[in-house]
């Protein structure tokens, strides 16, 4: 824009510019949306499958954290006599 201010002085550049774009800019959008279109679905669906591998790892980093608390827990709570209990040897069969 300040080249355009520079180059045609004060408001006369804004005002070029302004009616440049209201006559070129229906015949360039169309041809601009074309491109600009299947650009943008691209990066949107990139985005989601970013998403999508980012809620993944979550989940699984979430439920392998879960499993170490649950782990720790049981880690923590005291040993019932009944499990101090040794079995007793099995009979060994000779042949």
């Amino acid at each position: 824009m300040a080249f355009f201010e520079d180059a045609l002085g004060g408001w006369t550049g804004g005002l070029v510019l302004g009616v440049g774009t209201a006559l070129l800019g229906p015949s360039i959008l169309p041809a601009a949306g074309a491109i600009v279109r299947p650009l943008a679905k691209a990066v949107i669906k990139g985005g989601y499958l970013v998403a999508d591998g980012v809620r993944t790892l979550a989940a699984e980093v979430s439920e392998q954290t879960e499993d170490l608390i649950a782990e720790a827990r049981a880690d923590r709570q005291p040993v019932s006599r009944a499990s101090e209990r040794r079995p007793a040897p099995s009979p060994i069969v000779q042949p």
